[in-house]
């Protein structure tokens, strides 16, 4: 008969235990529901490699380690926090330009891109572009940037700060240029894995150009838009 309390005791020890369970479930499960929707992707991707469509015809094709997407806000958007590689196809699938990044986002309602950090471009010429950010507007078909731009052609090396082109980087100009120099005898100077921030370290130690340079690069600047 002495046993009966304990086995009592017991017994509203292990549902107050069960209670106590159930209540920090439900905390935990309501602190899931009313997370902030700016820090919980809805979905989230890893290793990616993807082709996307626009208008019936493939469009690009994207490699990120990461891809995180966050479509419950009221400006949804995608984002590439640990790089991306993208290629641009035109009708045929040909890849007409490419880009590298360290980190990407894309607002999928607006369909703009802001490409962070040694962000290095390609076009079908070979011309090379590279920069900190950069902006790509798909439904104006424009491509810009308002940072320091650095680009290699065959025959010389442009420099400025402020950037417009078209969406395959072949028609394009420099808002202020800052200086225009002969390509240097080692070829592809810039390569693909170089860092951006050396390059404008580099340039940014140069003498400016006298006014007769700085109105021949204008020149030879605004001249790209017609090649």
């Amino acid at each position: 008969m002495s046993a009966l309390p304990a086995v009592a005791l017991a017994a509203v020890a292990l549902v107050a235990a069960v209670s106590l369970s159930s209540c920090h479930e439900k905390e935990k499960l309501s602190e899931t529901s009313n997370a902030d929707p700016d820090a919980t992707p809805t979905m989230m991707t890893t290793d990616v490699s993807t082709l996307i469509s626009d208008s019936g015809y493939t469009r690009y094709h994207i490699t990120s380690p990461l891809w995180l997407m966050y479509e419950n806000l009221q400006e949804p958007y995608w984002k590439f926090p640990d790089g991306l590689f993208l290629e641009k196809y035109d009708n045929d699938m040909r890849t007409d330009a490419t880009i590298r990044c360290d980190s990407a986002i894309y607002l999928s309602q607006r369909r703009i891109w802001q490409l962070d950090g040694n962000v290095r471009m390609r076009n079908t010429a070979g011309d090379r572009f590279l920069t900190q950010q950069l902006f790509w507007d798909q439904q104006k078909h424009q491509v810009y940037s308002d940072s320091f731009i650095h680009i290699e052609r065959s025959n010389r090396i442009i420099e400025g700060y402020g950037f417009q082109s078209n969406e395959q980087m072949t028609s394009y100009r420099v808002n202020k240029p800052s200086g225009i120099f002969p390509v240097p005898e080692r070829k592809d100077s810039l390569r693909d894995n170089g860092e951006v921030n050396s390059a404008v370290t580099q340039t940014t130690g140069r003498q400016s150009a006298p006014d007769k340079i700085q109105t021949d690069v204008t020149e030879a600047v605004e001249a790209v838009e017609t090649e």
